[in-house]
């Protein structure tokens, strides 16, 4: 290896090593600190950060005016991702206090009556393949679901902090919840094949190779994943929301399940457009709730012509049918 690969190694074990210390740093003081505090004092920074990132709050900003329907100069905007990231504080601030709560304390706070749906399915020996995107508190959603005694794997992200995910991955798994790395299919397509129940979370920004899906009303794409493991394990999808509710509680709501025909693209797409519409609903109901920070659509005349000019393989026409 070169001297230049070393000092590049060097300084990322360097980096991740410090983001642990800053962690459990944060942590520890977060799980002491009146929880009202911290939520007020991580309002005032999030808001701050919402107003210094000019790329982040222009992003944000792009995605929440489709969703109230105007333009990104709209002061309704302004003031929906001022909230938004006030809200996105209060989620920070619950996850950072999770090592300092009691097991279980966490999911005693969700109201998960909405879960019968899954119990409903697992007593047909379905698995389950929980979808939602990155609205309100799916980490407090996915400790209820392990307080009930079923198993749950979550996919999340390796490949940026590998030691803080295996701080997080232990720490999860001390309530019940398995986190598998997104790039570790075989493990996902286990646990479906025991008849497990996998979490997985589709509003990770606009991506070339994503399946074409309308998500109010635009052309965007989502990732291929639920259907596709949904096609080869026989497991049924079933859309998921767990919002902030006042008093730090939450509320658990689903939408209809989603069965696959098959593997085949036009089969996926129509799958992933149920999921789209079903995020879609959720967003509407909980615009301030949903941690959009990356580029939900193309941005550029460019992606969105490529992106046009692969609905005819999923068997989709530029007027959505």
């Amino acid at each position: 290896m070169s001297r230049e690969g070393d000092d590049r190694d060097l300084a990322t074990r360097f980096r991740e090593k410090a983001v642990v210390r800053a962690y459990r740093a944060s942590t520890w003081a977060l799980g002491r600190a009146p929880e009202r505090l911290s939520g007020e004092v991580g309002g005032v920074l999030a808001e701050s950060t919402y107003l210094a990132w000019p790329a982040r709050r222009r992003a944000t900003r792009e995605s929440l005016a489709r969703v109230l329907g105007t333009t990104p100069d709209d002061p309704r905007v302004d003031r929906l991702g001022r909230r938004t990231y006030r809200n996105y504080a209060r989620y920070v601030v619950d996850l950072m206090r999770l090592p300092s709560m009691a097991p279980g304390e966490l999911a005693s706070r969700v109201d998960m009556t909405a879960a019968d749906t899954v119990d409903r399915l697992r007593e047909q020996g379905r698995a389950v393949i929980l979808v939602g995107a990155h609205v309100g508190h799916n980490e407090a959603g996915a400790a209820a679901v392990a307080k009930r005694g079923w198993k749950i794997s979550v996919v999340a992200d390796d490949t940026s902090f590998r030691e803080l995910f295996a701080l997080l991955k232990e720490q999860r798994e001390r309530w019940g919840v398995r986190l598998i790395p997104w790039t570790s299919l075989r493990e996902l397509y286990m646990a479906l094949r025991r008849r497990e129940t996998v979490g997985l979370l589709v509003d990770w920004g606009y991506r070339t190779d994503g399946v074409p899906v309308r998500l109010f009303g635009e052309w965007t794409t989502l990732p291929a994943g639920p259907a596709a493991l949904a096609a080869r394990t026989g497991a049924v999808i079933l859309p998921i929301t767990i919002r902030m509710v006042p008093g730090g509680r939450y509320v658990a709501s689903t939408d209809a399940p989603i069965e696959i025909a098959s593997g085949e693209p036009p089969d996926v797409a129509r799958a992933m457009q149920a999921v789209a519409d079903a995020v879609e609903r959720s967003i509407r109901a909980n615009p301030g709730q949903w941690w959009v920070f990356k580029p939900m659509w193309p941005t550029t005349a460019a992606e969105r012509a490529s992106l046009m000019a692969r609905l005819p393989a999923y068997g989709l026409s530029p007027d959505g049918t």
